[in-house]
């Protein structure tokens, strides 16, 4: 998407100059908070980090901080702009690591072109930083520079123009041999650019298995041949080879790999067309490529071609990489990022690109698929995965590698990378981990939907649940072969069925004979697939149904209510939502979908229906039955109504902590309850929400949902006899494998 000039400064400029600022983390509000922020209480965290130098990681930001640092004279593709002009890079850094891997940043830009003067500021600073970033600092100073503060120093150096573009490009490779079937150790490559990026993209391309003699190097002089004069450096000197090509049109004659680390315009069409069969072409220039993506693919339709631009299939971007090379580094305190740990993120990067795409992701981007193939080898940087694969891939090799100086168990800290990706994903790991325990089956009626495939895929893979997808043999098979995802452990049921029709006909006659329905009647209506995955469930081949992706949700829970019935000693179901909020607070509100106007009866069961829901979620329910007064404040047949749910729920539950009639901000803010209500048992600290109607319910969760940041999870359906939840339609793929492993644990339960 193209910007113009006046919008990027606006967007710099803004009414706070800048794209970072310093934010506490801990309260500073009253004379305590200062005594314990600062002088005399900030003494005590000092001297135990002078008696224990590793205590500073517990008292202090240092293991969650990381220096970006620049001299501005590689700056993207702007050249030597100098420190001070390098900054807004600097910044833009900073707001990447925060973003995408939750990793503080002070950047540091240095006004000197002497590599020394560069290394020892880095040195004297590492007390204050858990990792340096070296970035935008101009070969041969760089590799100097990186070179000595890793022999010298005992944390994390990186320079992410070096090895975060090798690391990258490398993943991106490994797949594009695979699409095009070539031998990593028989492929020709060719480099045009012999900077600090093509010089570690090439040694990064060896360790993975290129052969060193298959790698030519190009850069403004022509091929860096055995015995060139012209603009060598040791580090040139150590990747000439023996050849009689001189230009770079030479070069490329039958090359299977062209990487573009140089500028725009260095590669014509005509280049592109010499190339072997199948050729892969990056033109990782920026912020222009040495050949456009359009005129790459022109030239070459069997080409598999990646760029540095956003705009465009296959992005090769360093943010891929360094947010959550350093995530992984920072969180084992490792003493350094070594080659084992580099390669162990390109393999993540690989490895996570050939899996389902979230729809979040696809949607992130505007598409309605992103799939493994010629225009998607690499994942998108958007992709809140990457996090949780690569940061765990890199400290793990950490720690198998000896530069770990803290172990973590792997599983444990891979949960704990899923919390930070998203509030919903990482509630729902507890869930999701019972369901594994014992696997139920899960009837889907809308079977032929690539959703409901994909997430039945994802059921299998995990281990969460047994998938039944009702539908036409032969749409499944073709989605599920379109898709390239296999069929074990999916159960199909043929639709319309050729066999057993009568029994389902028949035990719905049973049922519904005395609501008017037929024989005739029941034998056309078991043809409706949500019908026949209720009857399923009724008769034990399923133990739950979840079913309303692509219907009203009235079309699916009236005939599971009419199939399967509601549990004994109950009169309704009600639909929850469990919210979690922006600071990751979780509150269960209900009914916000079945009943519109309850009774006070309706309303106490619904209330104790909602407290089986949070503490399904590791909650201990406090319920708050809301209304518009406080307890009494207004006498109106609405409040009488609240008031009269509450008296019966204590009466049906006295251990269960409830009080109302309130209003919603008595029940959720501590000051308004500990100033006027003391008196209450619920003292601003409710997190079961009961509404007096559907209405309500459902207006405060959108509002919740569009304005308020909130992440939910649901609706969840209470009070079935068996195991039945209605997805939203346009449900996601994660939402329908939640929604599975609801049911799952439902299912185990009884």
């Amino acid at each position: 998407m193209a910007v113009t000039k006046e919008q990027v400064l606006a967007y710099h400029e803004g009414t706070y100059p800048g794209k970072i600022e310093v934010v506490p983390t801990k309260p500073c509000r009253t004379q305590q908070d200062l005594s314990l922020a600062y002088t005399p209480g900030v003494a005590v965290p000092c001297l135990e980090i002078e008696k224990t130098p590793d205590a500073a990681y517990r008292y202090t930001d240092k293991g969650n901080l990381v220096a970006v640092v620049s001299n501005g004279t590689a700056v993207l593709g702007l050249g030597d702009i100098g420190a001070l002009a390098s900054k807004p890079v600097m910044e833009g850094k900073a707001v990447l690591f925060k973003r995408f891997a939750g990793i503080d940043v002070f950047d540091i830009e240095l006004n000197t072109h002497d590599p020394d003067e560069v290394i020892r500021t880095c040195q004297i600073l590492e007390p204050t930083f858990g990792g340096i970033n070296l970035e935008d600092i101009k070969a041969p100073e760089c590799f100097l520079i990186e070179e000595e503060l890793r022999r010298t120093m005992r944390i994390p150096v990186f320079h992410d123009d070096q090895h975060g573009t090798a690391i990258i490009s490398a993943a991106a490779l490994l797949n594009a041999l695979d699409l095009v079937g070539k031998d990593i150790t028989n492929v020709r490559i060719v480099f045009c650019g012999a900077g600090a990026a093509g010089l570690a993209c090439a040694a990064h391309y060896v360790r993975l298995g290129v052969r060193r003699e298959n790698l030519i190097f190009c850069d403004i002089h022509g091929v860096v041949y055995e015995g060139r004069k012209e603009g060598m450096n040791p580090f040139l000197e150590k990747i000439t080879v023996p050849t009689p090509l001189r230009t770079l049109r030479d070069a490329m004659k039958d090359a299977d790999v062209f990487v573009g680390l140089s500028v725009k315009g260095t590669v014509d069409q005509d280049m592109v067309r010499s190339m072997a069969k199948r050729p892969i072409i990056f033109a990782m220039a920026n912020p222009d490529p040495e050949i456009t993506y359009e005129e790459a693919t022109e030239a070459r339709s069997d080409a598999i071609v990646a760029t540095g631009r956003s705009d465009y299939p296959n992005q090769v971007n360093n943010v891929l990489g360094f947010p959550f090379i350093f995530r992984g580094a920072l969180d084992v305190r490792a003493t350094a990022i070594n080659e084992e740990m580099k390669i162990a993120a390109t393999f993540a990067l690989a490895a996570l690109a050939k899996e389902d795409v979230p729809d979040s992701v696809c949607r992130a981007y505007g598409v309605d698929r992103l799939r493994f193939g010629p225009a998607y080898i690499i994942p998108k940087p958007f992709d809140p995965r990457v996090l949780v694969w690569e940061a765990s891939a890199v400290a793990d090799a950490a720690m198998k590698s000896g530069v770990a100086q803290r172990t973590v168990d792997l599983e444990t800290y891979r949960e704990g990378l899923e919390q930070r990706i998203g509030r919903v994903h990482g509630t729902m790991r507890a869930i999701i981990h019972r369901a594994q325990q014992t696997s139920k089956r899960v009837v889907f009626p809308e079977g032929e939907n690539e959703r409901i495939i994909r997430a039945s895929r994802i059921l299998v893979d995990e281990q969460i649940a047994g998938p039944i997808l009702i539908g036409r043999n032969s749409e499944i098979i073709h989605s599920v072969e379109g898709l390239g995802i296999g069929f074990d452990g999916i159960t199909i049921v043929n639709q319309p069925l050729s066999t057993g029709e009568e029994r389902y006909a028949q035990e719905l006659f049973g049922l519904r004979m005395r609501k008017g329905v037929t024989i005739a009647e029941a034998r056309e209506l078991v043809k409706n697939r949500t019908i026949l995955g209720a009857l399923m469930v009724r008769f034990g081949e399923a133990d739950a149904l979840v079913a309303g992706l692509t219907q009203h949700y009235p079309d699916t829970i009236r005939p599971a209510l009419q199939v399967i019935g509601v549990q004994a000693g109950r009169n309704k179901v009600c639909g929850c939502y469990v919210i979690v909020t922006r600071d990751g607070k979780k509150y269960v509100l209900a009914d916000a979908t079945v009943n519109i106007m309850p009774s006070a009866a309706d309303l106490a069961e619904i209330a104790l229906s909602a407290a089986g829901i949070a503490r399904q979620f590791g909650m201990s329910p406090k319920i708050a039955m809301l209304s518009f007064s406080n307890f009494g404040s207004t006498r109106h047949a609405l409040c009488d109504k609240v008031r009269e749910a509450t008296e019966l729920v204590k009466k049906a539950d006295s251990v269960l902590i409830v009080d109302g009639e309130m209003q919603a901000d008595t029940a959720v803010v501590p000051e308004i309850a500990n100033e006027r209500y003391a008196f209450s048992a619920i003292r601003g600290d409710a997190n079961v929400l009961v509404f007096p109607d559907l209405q309500s319910a459902n207006i405060t969760y959108k509002l919740l949902m569009r304005l308020g940041d909130a992440e939910a999870i649901g609706p969840i359906l209470v009070g079935m006899k068996k195991p039945v939840h209605v997805l939203q339609t346009g449900a996601t793929v994660e939402d329908i494998v939640n929604m599975a492993a609801i049911a799952v644990v439902e299912a185990q339960q009884e």
